[in-house]
This record gives structure tokens, sequence and C-alpha cells, in this order.
């Protein structure tokens, strides 16, 4: 558990290293540096040292293990750059919100991080689109939202990374 927990923090600095850098070439300077602090709270980060492979995010093992990731429900209602925080119930109806470009923005950033962080040299350049399209998260996320990641995360997938940060950025 020692060795996880120095293991854990290096691939969560990492992660938000690379989100930073990401972020601020879309000019999203304040969310590159508050990304993900929740990882560091006592409750997220020995949680996930608890289920870290190294390999998978630690809240796919705690699923596995539980059934449900308390990590994960704690982490999602406190970063904004993930559809989950921007739904709601109503009179038993899941609400599901559009997100605001600029988290739409950070959530791109978001999954090219964990990507190149968890795949390694295997990452490609469409790694982000193919777990995305893969993923069955992406019928929940409302229309709009959907319609947006997909185009930015596509852009990511067919051109070099600098142009496609560059048009993402300028998208309004």
């Amino acid at each position: 558990m020692f060795v996880n927990l120095f293991k854990h923090l290096q691939t969560i600095n990492k992660h938000r290293f690379l989100v930073m850098k990401l972020c601020f070439r879309l000019g999203l300077y304040w969310q590159g540096l508050t990304h993900d602090l929740s990882k560091y709270s006592f409750f997220e980060f020995f949680t996930s040292v608890k289920y870290y492979t190294g390999i998978k995010s630690p809240i796919d093992k705690e699923i596995k293990e539980k059934g449900y990731s308390s990590c994960w429900l704690h982490h999602k209602g406190r970063n904004k750059h993930h559809w989950q925080y921007w739904t709601d119930f109503y009179r038993g109806e899941v609400v599901y919100i559009e997100m605001p470009l600029k988290y739409i923005k950070e959530m791109v950033a978001d999954r090219i991080a964990a990507c190149m962080v968890y795949q390694k040299e295997a990452y490609q350049s469409d790694s982000a689109l193919k777990f995305y399209l893969n993923s069955k998260e992406r019928l929940f996320i409302p229309p709009k939202t959907s319609e947006k990641l997909n185009y930015y995360l596509t852009l990511v997938a067919e051109k070099p990374l600098n142009e496609a940060l560059s048009i993402i950025k300028n998208d309004k």
C-alpha cells in the first residue's frame, strides 16, 4: 500500500500537469491550475491508493469490487469538467443540463491527458475519441454537449494537436 501511495501521487501529478499544459493552450488558465484538486482530498486520495492499479483509473477497480465508486461520487460532484456534475433529479426524472463550453474544453484536455497517462507509449491521437465512442456514457450526455465533445475529439484525432487545440480555443 505504501508503494501505491507514491505511485498514485505520481499518476495524479502527471495527469494534472498534462491537463494544465493543455488547458493553458486552450486559454483556460484558472481551470488548468485548479483541475482535479479534489484528488488530493483525504477521501479521494486514500480511496484511490487502495484501488490503485497503474493501468486504469482506481475508480474502475472500486466499481468492480463494490458495485459503485464512492471516490467517483465524491469527485464528479466537485469537478465541473465531468458531464455527470451537470445532472440532477426532479420528480423522479433525470435532468441533463448542457455543459458550458469552457468545461467541455476542459473535459477534452482531461480525456487526452488521461489517455496519455494510462496508455503511455500506446497513446494515439485518436485514443480519446475511441474511448468516448466505445463508452456507453455518451448515451447520457446532453445532445449539444455530446456533439461538441465529439467534434473536439475528432479534431484532436484528425489534425496535429497544436492545430486542433487552436481551433478548439477559438471556438465560441
